[in-house]
């Protein structure tokens, strides 16, 4: 069976949009005031007009000096007096780690790039946000922080190639031909590593996990293969991150975790696309959050939501808009899981465009960490050169570590449930598949909306263990843009039944 919409009226609906918003300022306001849920005023933090200069600290743009000092002394310095910009001149500033504090602005000049150092000694051993969970410390790093950000248009290079194992299927031929020879590869040819300490790293890691008593210092050999997220914001409230570049990381480049009132604001997010868990952004069990105006290329998910159990009932994720953001290469354009056993609702995504990310809208997760993420609207997204699908649903989603082979997962005490999406005036130029739902047996994929869908792709809709699925005015165009349902029940096209 095929799918076939009033062309017409999708025409007709879309340019009457169009010609609406043209007639709008849709700034961060707008899209607050547009969610359909209701979603907590997000403002940004505002500082002090008090300018703290790293120059001042003994910074030194040489190229060689490591300023790493220099940087913690002028933020505490800011911090101290009660907040304010910390700024950053126009020049190439080689530095450590950089802890950010309550109440400041670390703000980059025009022209100004924090080069993170490739000595991985700098990187201390630490228990992120004072629990068990033990890492290298991230390039940028905050923890319990109030009113913070970070601004400007310089940019902020995390020196990842220097940490990531790189799969040779992966990466371009001439990429593998160049990487350094003072890394290692793998006895079965497939994985180079930076260090023989990183190949070696995932056998201490494994020694210590059950160890309560390791120390920071027990994990001193595996740092390297550990690697730190490049900005990691943990239990911190009232953030904006605005106009800055951030690339190169090591592995995910932007991981906020327990926060809250958060703003991402025109910022150029960059992973090679090769680069092994190297995701843009990863919003985890955060709340009252806006993404705006952002670009984002990266080596796995280019924008994702995740949500961990922190052992309460409310949903650890909520309130988020996306909105005005461009997604190139990536795993998926906008995407939720694989991690959703805290729960998520209320997510809002709109006026994206995904331009050749694996997969367009990707939603994922598997017995044993998933959980339930309902109220979520993807309205008004433009796609093109999608290799995979433009939209899928998998409850059979299996992450790999770099060198190690897949593993199933029997725990069924944490059940993903995909509840109540909305897609509208959704449009995909050319997809491999258009839309793709398998929720499972005993928990089913359900009440999920398309309206005003155009998709040519190569294959057409499928559904297994699903229900209550609503199709108006959807179009799929390509070679076999056939229907197919599995374990499926009540679907909706145009209003008539046609899967009972």
């Amino acid at each position: 069976m095929k799918l076939f919409a009033k062309r017409s009226l999708v025409i007709v609906i879309t340019t009457f949009t169009v010609a609406v918003v043209n007639a709008q300022v849709k700034n961060i306001a707008y899209y607050i005031s547009k969610a359909p849920f209701t979603m907590p005023q997000v403002t940004a933090p505002t500082f002090a007009d008090k300018t703290f200069s790293i120059t001042d600290y003994g910074a030194v743009a040489d190229d060689k000096t490591l300023n790493t000092a220099a940087f913690a002394k002028a933020i505490e310095a800011c911090t101290n007096a009660g907040g304010g910009k910390v700024l950053v001149p126009a020049g190439t500033w080689i530095t450590g780690p950089i802890e950010l504090k309550s109440n400041v602005d670390l703000h980059l000049e025009k022209g100004a790039l924090v080069q993170f150092t490739s000595d991985h000694k700098q990187y201390p051993m630490i228990k992120l946000g004072g629990g068990n969970n033990i890492s290298p410390q991230p390039p940028l790093y905050a923890y319990k922080a109030t009113n913070i950000a970070l601004t400007g248009q310089g940019i902020f290079d995390g020196a990842g190639d220097t940490w990531r194992p790189v799969k040779k299927s992966k990466a371009p031929a001439e990429v593998w031909q160049a990487l350094p020879k003072t890394g290692v590869i793998s006895s079965d040819g497939k994985i180079w590593w930076p260090s023989g300490e990183a190949m070696a790293g995932e056998v201490v890691v494994d020694r210590l996990k059950d160890n309560t008593n390791a120390t920071p210092d027990d994990y001193i050999t595996a740092r390297d293969f550990l690697r730190p997220y490049m900005l990691q914001l943990i239990s911190c409230e009232n953030i904006l991150i605005d106009g800055v570049a951030l690339r190169n990381s090591p592995k995910f480049v932007l991981y906020p975790n327990k926060c809250t009132n958060l703003i991402i604001s025109n910022a150029t997010i960059f992973n090679d696309w090769w680069a092994q868990n190297g995701d843009g952004m990863d919003i985890s069990a955060c709340k009252n959050v806006v993404v705006y105006k952002t670009t984002v290329s990266a080596g796995d998910d280019g924008i994702c939501m995740k949500s961990s159990n922190y052992k309460d009932s409310t949903p650890q994720l909520q309130n988020i808009i996306v909105a005005g953001c461009t997604v190139l290469r990536a795993h998926g354009g906008f995407v939720i899981g694989s991690n959703t056993d805290g729960q998520m609702k209320n997510i809002y995504v709109a006026d994206c465009k995904f331009i050749g990310s694996d997969i367009g809208v990707r939603v994922k997760s598997n017995y044993g960490r998933g959980g339930l993420v309902t109220n979520v609207y993807v309205d008004n997204i433009t796609m093109s050169a999608i290799p995979e699908e433009a939209i899928l649903f998998t409850t059979d989603y299996e992450d790999v570590v770099a060198g190690k082979s897949a593993k199933g997962v029997s725990a069924t005490d944490k059940a993903p449930e995909f509840a109540n999406f909305h897609f509208s005036n959704i449009r995909c130029t050319q997809a491999n598949t258009a839309i793709s739902i398998k929720g499972l047996p005993d928990v089913p994929a359900h009440d999920i909306y398309f309206d005003n869908v155009d998709i040519t792709a190569k294959n057409g809709f499928s559904s297994t263990d699903a229900k209550n699925i609503f199709l108006n005015n959807v179009l799929i165009n390509g070679d076999k843009p056939e229907f197919s349902t599995k374990r499926t029940s009540n679907v909706v096209l145009d209003g008539k039944v046609i899967v009972k």
